[in-house]
């Protein structure tokens, strides 16, 4: 009895391999520059897109298109808010 065809399978998950070349090399330069900005900036699209000097929609194309890793909230370090008694509750400009 004759095996039935193998039926297609998908594509592995995750970013698509960059071109080799000149122009692999610019696009996984791009992606790590944005990643590592975004890493920075403690996820903040807006801001990342400022400190690129890209527009914020331009920068989500990008984010898609090279299948950059966005840090989620929850995965970056947290501020520790000053203990109450570094905190100055005096009126600006009060005299001691």
């Amino acid at each position: 009895m004759p095996t039935p065809p193998a039926l297609p399978t998908a594509p592995p998950a995750g970013p698509p391999k960059p071109p080799p070349g000149y122009h692999g090399a610019v696009t996984e330069f791009k992606r790590r520059l944005i990643e590592a900005t975004l890493f920075q900036l403690g996820g903040n699209r807006t801001r990342t897109a400022r400190a690129l000097g890209l527009q914020r929609t331009y920068l989500l194309r990008l984010i898609r298109e090279f299948g950059v890793n966005v840090p989620h909230r929850e995965s970056l370090p947290r501020r520790v808010p000053p203990a109450p008694e570094d905190v100055d509750t005096r009126r600006p400009g009060a005299r001691q």
